[in-house]
């Protein structure tokens, strides 16, 4: 009989995020999902589509930056089915101009981006080492390469986890467990920033916002590839973005 395999996507809010988008990709694929997130209302929603679909999946209430959070739920994954994928896709985004940016605030994104990245991914591979494989995942943005005006807690935040992501690849990658960093350059077309800016869509034009669905198929590729040819690091932008 074959082992279940489970993915664990860490970080899943509204239906139409990119949480949501990867949980839906990746049951899609056969895997048994578990999706954790802090709103339990929003995971019910992402449970039934995707149970309405066919597909299997659980949801866990759980802040990923506290370390027993981040235990319990990597452990409950691993027993429900050997964990095969996990992506940590939590943390949020604050402006601040930098001499009213509060030490809490700076704080905050740090635990969110960096820690929750650092704890999870720790706790994936002590349970994909002894198997010799898997994949581990880690959502970046833009500001993981550059830190621009207002947004330097994001950007410490981000450039911290894309540094984690890095070691892990050096040391885990000839241990046969591939780690990927996937920047994410613009503006992501879901729930969360068409609720603060509803016109974007429609002022960037066709395709002019990255498709949560185009980026959970990235995500999916990620894993599929040969260990020939593993990619540490990749970058997403729309068609019309400059950089």
């Amino acid at each position: 009989m074959t082992e279940r395999k489970t993915a664990l996507v860490v970080g899943v809010g509204a239906r139409q995020g990119l949480g949501a988008a990867s949980a839906r990709r990746f049951a899609r694929e056969g895997l048994h999902v578990v999706v954790v997130g802090r709103t339990q209302g929003k995971l019910d929603e992402v449970v039934h589509e995707i149970k309405s679909a066919g597909g299997s999946i659980e949801a866990l209430v759980a802040d990923a930056s506290v370390e027993d959070d981040a235990e319990r739920v990597v452990a409950h994954a691993d027993k429900n089915g050997a964990l095969t994928l996990a992506l940590h896709n939590a943390g949020g985004n604050r402006f601040d101009a930098f001499l009213d940016l509060p030490r809490e605030g700076f704080e905050q994104l740090w635990r969110e981006h960096t820690l929750g990245g650092f704890l999870i991914g720790r706790e994936v591979a002590r349970r994909m080492l002894p198997r010799g494989q898997g994949t581990i995942l880690f959502t970046g943005a833009s500001g993981s390469l550059r830190g621009k005006a207002g947004f330097a807690a994001f950007a410490a935040a981000k450039a911290g986890l894309r540094a984690v992501s890095q070691s892990m690849a050096r040391e885990f990658g000839p241990k046969g467990i591939h780690v990927g960093h996937v920047i994410i350059d613009g503006g992501i077309e879901g729930a969360r920033l068409l609720s603060r800016f509803p016109d974007m869509k429609a002022q960037r034009g066709a395709d002019g916002m990255l498709s949560i669905e185009a980026i959970a198929d990235a995500f999916w590729y990620l894993h599929t590839q040969h260990r020939s040819a593993w990619t540490q690091e990749i970058d997403l932008r729309p068609w019309v973005e400059s950089f």
